[in-house]
């Protein structure tokens, strides 16, 4: 059996790493991003879904093997790849990075063999939601995320959306909290990101940013340490500070970064603690540009 989306993409850019979001791998540097079409799970909110709910391959770019993606992400400078925007457990041969954590325990060994780092929507911490709006259940979805921290090397960040009366209260946040810095570790990153209404939940209203603050000012009194938020503007949110002498390690505006206090090991210039993650140099600038790929490179565009 070969899987006909095999080495096909919806698109291809060039994104700042923290976009997928990924802010403690190589942060600050580009990143060859491309996805697929499909999903395992059928989100009433997928903000995706013009990909995620597509059946027809023929909407594909056409086929681009593995080498030339290689080469394209050599010669434009990128310092690593992914493969975001849909769900890639349903192209697991083609998977790179990121996922909603729903997959066998079968496959799991597999599928994260290979991976630098992965970024897991933790969508809610109900199995109801899973089950109401996800056609899914809670627990397949913290198996993986257990695995990743515990048996692999692979560098781990959480994503959760916040929808207005449906995910968001205090006790939710609280125990999504809790989970996390029992089970994985405080020292994975949590990213909470704002809800925009799409695909069947237009009626429900987009996430006001002071939830997304409060969110993580609950979340990081639960003892995690890296607590960001997404897709709104707001400096602090998007900050990595120091969990040693509270300086701001990295300063970031949107996905800017202003200026970088660590040196090449990821070590605090002003105190000297580690922040985990993965670090090769110092970080870069990258701002908030979208770079098109050249199309005699690739034939899709973003």
């Amino acid at each position: 059996m070969r899987a006909a989306s095999w080495g096909r993409s919806s698109g291809f850019c060039i994104d700042p790493v923290e976009k997928k979001p990924l802010n403690h791998f190589l942060p600050g540097s580009p990143v060859l991003s491309f996805g697929s079409i499909g999903c395992n799970l059928t989100c009433a909110y997928c903000q995706n879904w013009q990909i995620s709910r597509e059946r027809n391959d023929g909407r594909l770019s056409q086929e681009i093997p593995p080498e030339e993606i290689a080469h394209a992400t050599a010669i434009k400078g990128c310092r690593s790849v992914a493969v975001t925007y849909n769900e890639q457990i349903i192209a697991l041969e083609c998977a790179v990075e990121v996922t909603a954590g729903y997959i066998a325990a079968e496959a799991r060994a597999e599928f994260f063999t290979g991976f630098d780092a992965v970024n897991i929507d933790l969508k809610a911490f109900s199995d109801d939601f899973y089950r109401d709006v996800c056609g899914t259940r809670l627990e397949p979805v913290l198996y993986p995320l257990r695995f990743v921290a515990r048996e692999t090397k692979t560098w781990l960040e959480v994503t959760a959306l916040l929808i207005p009366g449906l995910n968001d209260s205090d006790a939710e946040i609280a125990a999504l909290s809790r989970f996390i810095a029992t089970e994985l570790s405080p020292d994975v990153p949590l990213h909470f990101s704002a809800f925009r209404p799409a695909h069947k939940m237009l009626r429900v209203p987009p996430t006001p940013p002071e939830t997304l603050t409060r969110a993580r000012g609950l979340t990081m009194a639960e003892g995690l340490r890296f607590v960001y938020t997404g897709n709104v503007h707001d400096i602090a949110g998007g900050t990595t500070f120091c969990p040693g002498c509270g300086a701001a390690a990295i300063h970031r505006s949107w996905y800017e970064i202003r200026n970088c206090a660590l040196d090449s090991q990821g070590y605090c210039t002003a105190c000297g603690t580690r922040i985990p993650g993965v670090f090769d140099g110092k970080p870069g600038v990258w701002g908030r540009r979208r770079e098109p790929l050249n199309p005699p490179i690739f034939p899709a565009s973003c």
